[in-house]
């Protein structure tokens, strides 16, 4: 998938993902490489860019400032929330190692 083609979010991380299959394999050369390293980056640059641009409803904004989870889990159709207030890492977040 060519950059020129990349417009949202998830087609950012689906390129982004792509790079690094190929970036690991060993048949990519150093200069290939290091044009997907630019790509890579140009692509977490518009990342960011979608990210900042991106608007939060009104109740959203409030319950990010408040701490609070803005969809809660029994709207989005997730398990009620039984979290006991401990600080354990978000739902979406994997573990590298």
């Amino acid at each position: 998938m060519p950059e020129s083609t990349v417009h949202t979010f998830d087609d950012i991380t689906a390129r982004l993902d792509e790079i690094i299959a190929t970036v690991r394999s060993k048949d990519t050369s150093l200069e290939r490489s290091l044009d997907l390293f630019d790509e890579a980056i140009s692509l977490g640059s518009k990342a960011v860019d979608l990210v900042d641009s991106f608007d939060l409803s009104p109740r959203e904004a409030q319950a990010l400032e408040e701490g609070a989870d803005p969809v809660p889990a029994a709207e989005a159709g997730g398990p009620a929330d039984t979290s006991d207030g401990s600080d354990a890492a978000p739902s979406g977040s994997k573990d590298q190692g």
